[in-house]
């Protein structure tokens, strides 16, 4: 199993000490899981520091999340610390993984003419509030370039037309194997994905709705909103899936619009909310706080 993080050695310990690892998991609800779980940790010299746990009776299916640090000399590296839980994850039929905390997601962030939620999430990243790495940013305009660059950070210009549209994911998914990327952002990249292209990113594509989904889908939202009247407007984010904006929903908020509001108004105000809606989805996806569950989402927020 290739993890992509090494592991230094010394002499007393096969692993440092205080190493954190995230372990995530769902499976079949039944007793004795969070025992198996926690008994595992603490015979491999783990301290647990947090860890949340959901059981949802529509779907019999239990969701955990469990940080814990330091683990014992048995344990070589994170591989082997995966293979010696395998038969626990076995007898529960758990879909699950362990992470290790240091290791920083490699992201690419693809936006089209508006740059809101780009220049959020390439501050959060140079800032630390978000623990990832950033090694391209791809755009089918060039409007973006100067920003992107101004952090230093190649910008990739791949303009697309309805001829060129196979050829340009194409490009991309090549930058996602080239970059080793584990999450792609559409930062209001405005473009429909092929379904080739949703199926090849299948779980790790996050998307920010600029509108309060399932409400006001395809163009213009806030011209929709605003003829309608609404005194609320949102913004949805959401994984990407081959049915246009019905991928699983990870995060949305709202704000408060009244009668005097223009279509301006609320466009600015809506994009307010769709910068903090997908810098909070991206920072739980990051730190593993999601579990799918079916077309929903737990979140361990």
């Amino acid at each position: 199993m290739e993890t992509g993080i090494k592991v230094k050695w010394n002499s007393k310990k096969y692993m440092p000490q205080n190493r954190k690892f995230i372990f995530t998991m769902t499976c079949p609800d039944t007793v004795g899981i969070v025992a198996a779980v926690t008994t595992f940790v603490a015979d491999h010299g783990g301290f647990i520091t947090a860890s949340s746990h959901f059981g949802d009776t529509v779907t019999g299916r239990f969701f955990m999340r469990t940080e814990f640090h330091s683990v014992s000399h048995r344990v070589k590296n994170l591989d082997d610390l995966k293979n010696q839980f395998m038969p626990i994850a076995e007898k529960y039929s758990m879909q699950w993984d362990i992470f290790d905390s240091s290791y920083r997601p490699r992201a690419l962030i693809a936006v089209s003419k508006f740059g809101h939620c780009l220049n959020d999430l390439l501050h959060k990243t140079k800032t630390g509030q978000i623990p990832m790495e950033i090694p391209a940013v791809v755009s089918n305009h060039l409007d973006m370039r100067d920003i992107v660059e101004w952090y230093g950070i190649p910008y990739y210009h791949l303009p697309i037309t309805p001829e060129s549209k196979k050829s340009q994911e194409e490009k991309i998914l090549d930058m996602v194997d080239e970059f080793k990327i584990d999450l792609i952002i559409l930062a209001r990249y405005m473009q429909i994905l092929s379904p080739e292209m949703t199926k090849a990113l299948s779980n790790r594509c996050i998307n920010i709705h600029h509108s309060f989904l399932p409400s006001f889908k395809g163009a213009a939202p806030y011209q929709q909103a605003y003829t309608r009247g609404v005194k609320l407007i949102g913004a949805t984010a959401h994984y990407v899936t081959s049915d246009l904006d019905e991928g699983p929903i990870i995060e949305q908020a709202v704000e408060r619009v009244n009668h005097s509001s223009t279509v301006e108004d609320i466009a600015n105000k809506g994009r307010d909310i769709e910068t903090v809606v997908l810098s909070r989805a991206v920072k739980w996806h990051i730190e593993h706080r999601i579990i799918q569950n079916g077309n929903k989402t737990v979140v361990f927020s």
